[in-house]
């Protein structure tokens, strides 16, 4: 028997589409409790102000790409390397999806640049969390330096997920990942 979806859940799942989608600051807090049907109580039991909703939204962001990794983990569990490459691919898969409109936290950034604030700290936290991730794979494969080959992946796949939001028609995803893959080669020659 399915779990039938909780209010608090269908109102974090209508605000991770629409907050990816069409950004933070653009989707308010009606528009959400509309399209969630729910409840104007219902929603503030859920979630006290929008930035607490916006928090959940990263996190939920943020576990999911965790996932991602684990999931390279268990596709390659004899080689952190090769989970490092099946994770290029990944992410390079992402930017060919039609409704991909780059990464979330780079979103929420730029939409609340004052570094006091909620949404922006929390973004920062959870792609730091993130790339500390990459950067573990890099030093589980044996790889040297693997927080500046992690952090020359972070720079090439920020400039990529941009790019590949501005330029939908023209991008080729596959060049972030060749591109990538040449990185950590480049890294695993200097290894030996």
């Amino acid at each position: 028997m399915e779990k039938k979806e909780t209010a608090k859940e269908r109102i974090l799942r209508v605000a991770d589409e629409l907050f990816y989608r069409e950004g933070v600051r653009a989707v308010g807090i009606d528009r959400i409790i509309q399209e969630s049907d729910v409840a104007k109580a219902s929603f503030y039991r859920s979630f006290a102000t929008k930035d607490e909703l916006v928090a959940a939204y990263l996190e939920l962001r943020r576990l999911q790409f965790l996932a991602n990794i684990e999931h390279a983990r268990k596709e390659h569990p004899e080689s952190s390397l090769e989970q490092l490459l099946f994770l290029m691919d990944y992410l390079a898969e992402r930017m060919k999806r039609p409704a991909y409109r780059g990464c979330s936290f780079m979103n929420t950034i730029v939409e609340f640049p004052e570094p006091a604030h909620p949404n922006h700290a929390k973004a920062l936290e959870s792609r730091s969390d993130i790339w500390d991730e990459v950067t573990l794979l890099a030093e589980e494969a044996g790889l040297p330096n693997p927080r500046d080959l992690s952090d020359q992946i972070r720079m090439l796949w920020s400039g990529a997920a941009m790019v590949a939001y501005i330029n939908k028609d023209d991008f080729k995803p596959e060049l972030f990942s060749v591109a990538a893959k040449t990185l950590i080669n480049s890294h695993r020659v200097a290894a030996v």
